[in-house]
Parts: structure tokens; sequence; C-alpha cells
């Protein structure tokens, strides 16, 4: 099983000011249509409404197709559990800090996951492979998402 976990600043000197708010509504924004915030994902469609907070959606992400089920636990964090396709497990996207107080640096974006990769062995140099690109993958992802939420504050269209 590979286990990552990341986190950025939400607020760097020089950008537009994102609130613990327009961040959260950015991630509801990410798991309704992730295209303009994940770069190396093609497709993106909702399939199944089982809740307000609980939704699947279809993926096609570097040319392989997942489905996933959306778990959405406002205020704080975005759950992807991936329940069909060559990589299973989960991904969750977590605000942390709560930007309050005048000190909007105090808020970060955290990505983890933790998924298995069919066909290779846990612990195996396929799967520690695996990992590596998945990781710097899933480390621009989180980039690109902040970017996308910037652009949102700033008041643009994604």
């Amino acid at each position: 099983m590979i286990f990552v976990t990341h986190a950025l600043p939400v607020n760097e000197p020089g950008e537009p000011l994102i609130t613990r708010d327009a961040l959260w509504d950015g991630l509801v924004r990410k798991a309704e249509n992730a295209l303009p915030f994940v770069p190396s994902m093609t497709d993106c469609t909702v399939t199944a409404r089982h809740s307000d907070t609980v939704f699947d959606r279809d993926i096609v992400f570097k040319g392989q197709a997942f489905s996933e089920r959306i778990t959405l636990e406002r205020p704080h964090r975005v759950v992807f559990t991936r329940i069909a396709g060559p990589v299973l497990g989960t991904i969750a996207n977590e605000i942390e800090g709560d930007g309050v107080g005048g000190d909007p640096t105090a808020l970060t974006l955290r990505f983890s996951f933790a998924l298995t990769v069919s066909g290779e062995p846990g612990g195996s140099a396929g799967e520690k492979a695996h990992a590596d690109q998945m990781t710097d993958s899933y480390r621009a992802a989180v980039a690109a998402t902040l970017g996308a939420v910037r652009k949102i504050a700033a008041g643009a269209a994604v």
C-alpha cells in the first residue's frame, strides 16, 4: 500500500487572499468537476448522487479510467474513495488551520492518499516506482488546485 501526505500553505505573499470558505467552495467545485483543477485529468463525469454530500463520478486520470465515491465533509475535508480502476484506495483533501485572527498564513491544504496498485505486491519495486510517479502527480495536483482557487478568488472564471 502506498501512503503519501503533502501540505501546502494556502496563502502566499503577492497572491489573492483565499479564505477558508473560498477554499472549501473550490474543493467542492473540484469534486464536481476536477478538469480545471487537475491538469492530468481528461474526463470527470458525475454518475450518481446518493445525497447532498455523497456522489459518484467517473474520471480519466493520466489515461486510466476510475470510478470514485466522493464524500463532502463540510467544512474541512473531501474524501475520494476509488471504487473501480487499476489503483484503489482513498484520497483526502483537507483544510487545516482556520486562517482567522488576521493570520491567513495559518491555512494549509493537505492531500493524503492510501492506495493499492492492481497487480503490484506491497513493497515491491513496481509499487515503489508507481508511488514515486503518483506522488509527483498528486503534488502537482495540490499546486494546480490552489492555483485554480486563487484564480477564482481573483474573480477569474475557471
